[in-house]
């Protein structure tokens, strides 16, 4: 059976062994997978390679590309500065940014862009992966934008904007830029090795994605088709300096299993973690209020969201019911949290797989969690 790093208690035995396996199996290339409780690991596992050819192996310090699994990041550095009374979530995001109130958006609430509700899920074509990388001028461009559904009435998820709507509104309040934010108030008080905007002296410790088979998704409505063409990127995009270096908080966010778990463990456990309290347990309980519930414009299923955060619905099927949150990255990492069980999950990966909300791994490492979590 393949060689695990790390350390775990007895109840999560199955978790090991079912990463174990699939690392065996070349399900896996390399991955790390956590459990917190309390803010305390219970599980701390990696192993497997950060390349194809097998020459360097996973290593505790190794980080990946954790896409979408940002967004929860990015959430959390608004709901910081809810808590410090510099957002209101109620508020019309021009409030703060007043460009933002161009073409018909005036009405869009803070709460609307943290819980995908907002009517901007994309740029208006012709966009490239490049242009989003311009972090401000792809940002202007996107308060000029009219909303493409009534903001409000039903969530389209935000599939590469997110971070760019949340985080121009992290820099109108605070003044500081996504990325700075997150790493001075966020990841480098809690001792996280998480990074938006990743410096190049720690480039080489990074495990380049291994993209999924294509699958093209049938029968797109126009809200879909907008999002998932505006722009049109690969996964192949993360291998490259310049994503790396720019501060995408939907989706270039580099950590591992740990971090992940470490950060969000400040949900779990109401907002503090050993001493750093970053929100009250109010502030904090706003990731699990329900903002809306319905087929999802973009992604096609029935989702619930929070304010940042996916809620248990029947599209999740390993997700138990309870006071949790959770989202995915694309290819399958993930981050659930249980503030009913105080505890974190997380799971990263090199080797991305295929599914709308994690892939078949996710879903046997979230259920194996929870079983030692019991």
């Amino acid at each position: 059976m393949a060689e695990l790093g790390g350390a775990y208690d007895a109840r999560f035995a199955k978790l090991a062994e079912s990463l174990a396996a699939s690392l065996d199996t070349g399900e896996e290339l390399g991955a790390s997978v956590a459990v917190t409780v309390d803010g305390e690991p219970v599980v701390d596992l990696w192993g497997g390679w950060t390349d194809v050819d097998r020459t360097e192996p996973w290593r505790r310090d190794t980080i990946t590309n954790v896409w979408s699994c940002t967004k929860t990041v990015t959430a959390l550095a608004a709901l910081v500065l809810v808590e410090r009374g510099l957002l209101d979530v109620d508020a019309p995001v021009a409030r703060y940014w007043p460009e933002f109130a161009a073409h018909g958006k005036e009405g869009v609430r803070v709460r609307h862009v943290l819980a995908h509700t907002s009517g901007v899920s994309g740029w208006e074509a012709p966009v490239t992966v490049a242009d989003i990388l311009d972090v401000p001028a792809a940002t202007a461009r996107l308060a000029a934008q009219a909303p493409w559904w009534t903001p409000g009435t039903a969530s389209g998820y935000h599939l590469l904007d997110y971070g760019h709507l949340v985080g121009e509104l992290v820099r109108r309040a605070d003044g500081r830029t996504l990325g700075r934010f997150v790493a001075e108030e966020i990841t480098g008080p809690l001792g996280a090795d998480f990074h938006i905007g990743l410096a190049d002296t720690e480039f080489g410790r990074v495990a380049d994605v291994v993209p999924p088979p294509d699958v093209v998704p049938d029968g797109l409505g126009d809200v879909a088709l907008k999002t998932f063409t505006g722009p049109l990127g690969e996964a192949r995009e993360a291998w490259g300096a310049r994503w790396r270096r720019a501060e995408i908080g939907a989706a270039n966010g580099h950590g591992n299993a740990r971090s992940l778990a470490r950060v969000h463990s400040v949900l779990a456990c109401g907002g503090a973690l050993d001493g750093v309290r970053l929100l009250s347990p109010r502030t904090a309980g706003l990731a699990f209020r329900t903002e809306s519930d319905g087929i999802d414009l973009v992604l096609g299923a029935r989702l619930r969201f929070g304010l940042g955060f996916g809620l248990p619905s029947p599209a999740v099927a390993y997700l138990p019911r309870g006071r949790i949150c959770f989202w995915t990255g694309w290819g399958g990492s993930v981050v659930v949290v249980d503030a009913g069980r105080r505890a974190v999950i997380s799971y990263v990966m090199n080797r991305m797989g295929t599914g709308l909300l994690g892939s078949e791994r996710t879903s046997r490492y979230v259920g194996a969690a929870f079983e030692g979590l019991g």
